[in-house]
């Protein structure tokens, strides 16, 4: 396969984009707003005006957009994927959505003779500029192998996780487990300043510990310099956290700590309209907590 066809070119599409095509990939891209990508497009990619003509000769399509609305309207509107994508086709949705959606998308491609693979991402905009997302897939094995190429370009750690809807029940493990880390993060650099201690010789002392984790060695350093651009918004991991919630709900469980955070992050949103920051401006919450 040389031909994608790529939805998305955000944060993080615009870097997965840049990769594949240095690995010598004929790139298509739609996204609603073209002012957007006009950079990748001076790098070689093709910008296609809808939908349609972004996947109607493509051997896979790669989705990264941002809510599951936006996602179900991509691939099942009259000028979708689905109706577009010509039969053989590869389907990676690479959007953290909900597993019931990643299931219905599996149904239909397959009804039309297409290969549908859930493959949300871990890493932030780090990872994808440097090629180093974590991707976690469902759907068949065969598609999964078909396509490890494209995912060799895009990450550094790619699993398949077993059938459709199952990567994404991975990505939700996975946010769950970010919300109690960032949180703890946050009260660990609260506490550090309230006792005066040196913040940067605090986290260089427990970050190489017990203590270590993604989000110290990544986002405390950007809370310290006041570094509140998105590698990953707000508003996205509310939606992502709400999928999770919402799953976990349904299965007879209450998930304390992601509920917390969950309520946390959307103080943050709907009543200090941060949503468009990164995720590291938790700190803010605490902040207004210890005034």
């Amino acid at each position: 396969m040389r031909r994608i066809g790529f939805i998305g070119v955000g944060v993080m599409g615009k870097s997965m984009v840049r990769n594949l095509m240095k690995a010598g990939y004929q790139v298509k891209i739609y996204t609603r707003t073209r002012n957007k990508a006009l950079d990748v497009i001076d790098e070689g990619a093709v910008w296609c005006e809808d939908i349609a003509q972004c996947v109607c000769d493509s051997e896979a399509v790669v989705t990264i957009v941002g809510y599951p609305n936006d996602v179900e309207e991509v691939y099942f509107g009259a000028n979708g994927i689905l109706e577009n994508a010509p039969r053989g086709c590869y389907l990676i949705d690479m959007t953290t959505t909900s597993p019931k959606l990643s299931k219905r998308i599996y149904e239909s491609a397959r009804e039309r003779g297409m290969h549908a693979l859930d493959a949300p991402v871990s890493g932030g905009d780090t990872g994808a500029r440097n090629g180093t997302l974590s991707i976690m897939v469902g759907g068949d094995r065969e598609a999964f192998d078909k396509c490890y190429p494209i995912f060799q370009v895009l990450g550094s750690n790619i699993i398949y996780e077993g059938p459709a809807g199952y990567g994404q029940h991975t990505k939700m493990a996975n946010q769950i487990a970010i919300t109690g880390t960032i949180a703890s993060v946050c009260e660990a650099i609260c506490y550090g300043r309230k006792m005066g201690l040196n913040l940067q010789t605090m986290l260089d002392s427990i970050s190489a510990g017990a203590a270590g984790s993604w989000q110290m060695t990544n986002n405390a350093l950007k809370i310290l310099r006041e570094d509140f651009a998105p590698g990953f918004y707000i508003k996205h991991f509310i939606k992502d956290m709400m999928i999770a919630a919402e799953e976990a709900e349904s299965m007879g469980l209450n998930l304390k700590i992601l509920n917390s955070v969950l309520d946390m992050y959307r103080d943050l949103a709907d009543n200090r309209s941060l949503g468009d920051l990164g995720t590291q401006a938790l700190i803010k919450y605490y902040e207004d907590q210890a005034e």
